[in-house]
């Protein structure tokens, strides 16, 4: 594949992916609602039109017949009214909707990972068929000609259309008049629109934006008239744009507020027609001083506009002038960019990183007179400031709403709702809250299992006992996201059954994964079993839950990204499961610390408290392990060189010497004993070599490496990790 047809590729599969993520957002919200509006049905006759179109061009020849099927129908709806339809065939519409959005997610999928596409799609297209025969066997019979007309390129009604279609040779008209306007005698208004460059298919965009203008019944005409099915006109709205003609000034106001709202426009102008037709226009010599103004872009026509009086100024001339000062859509400030770019920009920041921490940390400056020395530093700040300008905004670049991920429950619980018959709905809060690129992805499927687990068996399976347990009939899921400084925090809560504790540790005790007698777990060591890989309380296995596998998947996952999970449960009250994941892993703020020879990195985010203790504060628990007390709790002491067979710079008996550091990830606490603190510093977060996968040194509390300003490599410390090694598994 070359690489025109490549990017085009990457610019079709966003685009289509969008349109269906925002089908199914307004499918969710319109079945809770019980209604559709008329904007939606437009908007869903848009996206099918769309869809179709580009798929025809990439030659997808199922997505673009299950999509023209779709379009046509709502060709129909649309022409009717929603409100033609009984909530019998409303209810059937959603699913009908539901299923061709599955089936194009389907084909779509198997676009993005080079699959063959379906070639028989018969199926869907005679249920889509035939629910539009049954819509339509009480009308006059329009359904034939409206399935054919989006087919044939005339999408637009025909109160839409107003005046008589232009000539077919309109595409020759406008070549031969590439520096005036289109030859139509009715238009007294004209608006130019140019396209942002290189987006691809001019020709099927263009037809898009009149498509759009077309929706809210303006009567206008458009230049090229064939665009949609002619490619050959796609240099030709490259090089010179293309054209709107409108019979009045208020119709041009309409669609200028229409194109507000449209995508990949650079620019449009608003320009009066030729005033052939006024009475004053023979006087060849006088008429330029006197007579109408000639042919020109209304931004010429300001200019006489202050010799004459405000009252007396045409409204027509208000009308044009004023959409001529306007620039493109502010929409048109967003753009689409390739992940691997951003990658490289993060990891080109994180060299400029650590080669200004090397600039800066040089022992050369040493040598350097006083006043050079402040004069560099000044000059070194400076550079950290614009150092940091650079890393927040190439950060932000990646950072995406978890809007993505929350909607998609939406989809998950109105599914499971049919299915299993319960009553739930589901509650959403802070979907704004943003998270890297790279972690969305990562957490998009453990939220998924999350949700299904309490759709599943968390929630009662009817009124019934909710009613008998003193709450609502119906069944809540709240999903929620926040933000500190360091972390996202995610939480998936349901007001269901909740979790037996003693249950979970018979349970645990009968397929033989307890390491300490029953009566020694707390009632949160109780609840994170079910993490443990195999562990489920489910007595049936169901489409959703109850193989014993995904728990423990949904743990492994979240600390691949860093994260932890943490689970709070009452009994008779519901559960809620906590995500705690960073905003991002490319540069972190860490502390670091020497062992011996050895620098160890500790994320900042883990650390709660460092501090330096006398022997006798140290106690031994009944295994003989070293704890030590803060506030009011007790805690195990890790001695990193102990822990690492490294040798350190004081013996045993030195332990004042040395430093401890109270970290947490999660639910988990310890305290790490070092020989020295040297301070904080932001690194860069670097993936250990790939034949280091051997050794799983994720399981031993290393998580990656950073380069030191004076060029040392030093190991970045994974808490959580070194807990689970030390104390855990012991």
């Amino acid at each position: 594949m070359d690489n025109v047809m490549e990017g085009m590729l990457e610019t079709y599969l966003f685009e289509t992916n969008d349109l269906l993520d925002r089908l199914d957002e307004m499918l969710v919200a319109d079945e809770k609602e019980g209604e559709m509006s008329t904007d939606d049905v437009n908007e869903i006759f848009r996206i099918m039109h769309t869809i179709k179109g580009s798929s025809a061009m990439m030659e997808f020849t199922s997505i673009s017949v299950i999509a023209h099927k779709m379009e046509d129908l709502f060709f129909f709806i649309r022409d009717k009214g929603i409100d033609s339809l009984d909530a019998t065939e409303k209810r059937d519409l959603f699913n009908l909707l539901f299923r061709s959005e599955d089936n194009l997610r389907s084909e779509m999928a198997k676009v993005e990972n080079g699959e063959p596409l379906e070639e028989n799609v018969d199926a869907l297209s005679k249920i889509i068929v035939d629910f539009l025969a049954q819509l339509s066997s009480g009308a006059k019979k329009p359904a034939e000609s409206a399935s054919d007309e989006p087919a044939s390129g005339g999408d637009a009604p025909a109160e839409a259309a107003g005046a008589e279609a232009p000539a077919a040779n309109n595409v020759d008209l406008v070549n031969a008049q590439l520096s005036g306007l289109p030859d139509d005698k009715d238009a007294s208004t004209f608006i130019h629109i140019f396209l942002e460059e290189g987006v691809g298919m001019e020709n099927l965009r263009a037809f898009m934006i009149v498509n759009a203008v077309k929706e809210c019944e303006i009567d206008f005409r458009f230049y090229p008239e064939d665009m949609e099915h002619n490619s050959d006109c796609t240099q030709q709205i490259i090089d010179n744009g293309f054209f709107m003609a409108f019979n009045t000034p208020e119709d041009c106001e309409k669609a200028l507020s229409v194109l507000q709202s449209q995508g990949h426009i650079r620019s449009y102008e608003v320009q009066d027609a030729v005033a052939a037709a006024e009475p004053p226009a023979p006087a060849p010599a006088p008429a330029p001083a006197e007579a109408a103004p000639a042919p020109a872009p209304a931004a010429q026509a300001e200019a006489p506009a202050p010799a004459a009086p405000a009252e007396a100024a045409p409204a027509a001339a208000a009308s044009s002038k004023a959409p001529a000062k306007k620039s493109a859509p502010v929409k048109q400030s967003l753009i689409s960019v390739n992940l691997q770019k951003l990658d490289s920009l993060m990891d080109l920041v994180g060299e400029i990183v650590i080669t200004e921490s090397m600039v800066t940390s040089s022992p050369v400056l040493k040598m350097l007179p006083q006043e050079s020395f402040d004069t560099f530093n000044k000059s070194a700040r400076q550079l950290r400031k614009l150092t940091d300008d650079l890393q927040d905004i190439s950060m932000s670049l990646r950072m995406v709403p978890i809007s993505g991920i929350f909607q998609k429950m939406n989809r998950i619980v109105r599914d499971m709702k049919q299915k299993l018959n319960k009553d739930v709905r589901l509650t959403i809060i802070g979907e704004e809250t943003e998270v890297d690129k790279t972690i969305i992805d990562s957490i998009q499927d453990p939220i998924m299992h999350i949700v299904r687990n309490s759709m599943d068996h968390g929630i009662e399976e009817t009124k019934e006992e909710r009613i008998a347990a003193g709450k609502d009939p119906q069944g809540e899921l709240i999903l929620s996201a926040s933000h500190t400084s360091s972390e996202v925090v995610i939480s998936i809560s349901d007001d269901g059954y909740g979790m037996d504790a003693d249950k979970l540790l018979d349970k645990a005790e009968a397929k033989g994964i307890l390491t300490k007698p029953k009566s020694a777990y707390t009632p949160k060591e109780a609840l994170g079993l079910i993490l443990l890989p195999g562990f489920s309380t489910n007595q049936t296995v169901t489409e959703y839950s109850g193989r014993g596998v995904g728990m423990d998947v949904v743990k492994k996952n979240v600390e691949a990204v860093g994260g932890a999970v943490k689970i709070d449960s009452e009994l008779g009250k519901g559960t809620t499961i906590t995500l705690k994941i960073p905003l991002t892993m490319a540069i972190v703020d860490g502390m670091k610390v020497t062992v011996g020879k050895s620098i160890f990195t500790i994320p900042i985010a883990n650390i709660s408290q460092s501090f330096k203790v006398n022997r006798d504060e140290i106690i031994l628990d009944e295994t003989g392990h070293e704890m030590i007390e803060r506030m009011g709790d007790f805690y195990p002491v890790i001695r990193l060189n102990r822990f690492y067979n490294i040798p350190s710079d004081y013996n045993d008996e030195d332990i004042e010497e040395g430093i401890f550091i109270w970290v947490e990830a999660g639910d988990k606490s310890c305290v790490l004993y070092a020989d020295d603190l040297i301070g904080e510093q932001q690194v860069v977060v670097k993936p250990l070599p790939v034949y280091f996968n051997d050794y799983d040194l994720k399981n031993v509390g290393i998580s990656g490496c950073t380069i030191l300003g004076d060029g040392n490599i030093s190991i970045i410390l994974d808490v959580a990790g070194i807990h689970s090694a030390a104390i855990d598994n012991t």
